[in-house]
């Protein structure tokens, strides 16, 4: 009986991780061109091991690295007079969140 009470917090936890709102869970100011926060970015995703896929509009780059486990993590950057701003759209589970995921340090290392 356990166990399947510890099954059913397990499936209530990845469940509340896949369908968290869509507010980022963080925001960050660049003086970098969305181009080059992507250029910057992409090589440092792809050295650990994950694998971004990039689409971009007139005035942004959206990346995404695909997750098997909880909804993709999404990088957003948008451009602004002064440079960018970038939306981390990260969703991991509680008991990785106590450090920085190698996708937020990639984030925060090319402002």
């Amino acid at each position: 009986m356990k166990t399947l009470s510890q099954l059913a917090v397990m499936t209530l936890l990845l469940a509340g991780c896949a369908s968290a709102p869509n507010d980022p869970t963080l925001t960050l100011q660049t003086k970098k061109t969305p181009a080059e926060y992507a250029d910057c970015v992409v090589p440092k995703l792809q050295g650990n091991a994950l694998a971004p896929t990039v689409s971009q509009t007139q005035r942004s780059y959206r990346i995404v690295v695909p997750s098997k486990v909880t909804a993709n993590n999404v990088l957003e950057a948008y451009k602004t007079p002064s440079g960018g701003k970038v939306f981390v759209y990260e969703r991991q589970l509680l008991a990785s969140s106590f450090m920085p995921s190698s996708f937020e340090r990639a984030a925060q290392e090319c402002l």
